[in-house]
């Protein structure tokens, strides 16, 4: 992956990790990897726990960013979210939500419970 297009994944990311911040949840993790892929981000508010992917552009020329999010990814993230929560048994009891952020510029768009 090029410098820019991570700094650009980077900035995104601080984008909705603010947004949630602001919303009252704390983040759990960020850019947690296995072999299998990546979560973007993992926040949680009282008992629900949500995992966050993503997308990021600089204009909506190639189409927006939450379309992105096909169902082969939407696939691959209910898989890591599985994994995250084995290495995270005490979360286990948690309520779990899958959104979709999409960021065009400086513009925050937030897909709740996406899938």
């Amino acid at each position: 992956m090029s410098n820019h297009r991570r700094q650009l994944g980077t900035f995104g990311e601080d984008l909705v990790a603010a947004w949630y911040e602001r919303s009252g949840f704390e983040i759990l993790d960020r850019n947690w990897r296995i072999r299998g892929g990546e979560i973007d981000l993992v926040t949680t508010s009282g008992r629900l726990l949500v995992f966050c992917e993503v997308k990021t552009r600089t204009s909506a020329a190639f189409g927006s960013a939450a379309e992105a999010v096909t169902p082969a990814k939407q696939r691959r993230l209910r898989s890591l979210a599985v994994a995250w929560l084995g290495a995270h048994r005490e979360l286990r009891a948690c309520t779990v939500r899958f959104d979709v952020a999409a960021i065009t510029g400086t513009d925050v768009s937030v897909v709740v419970d996406a899938f």
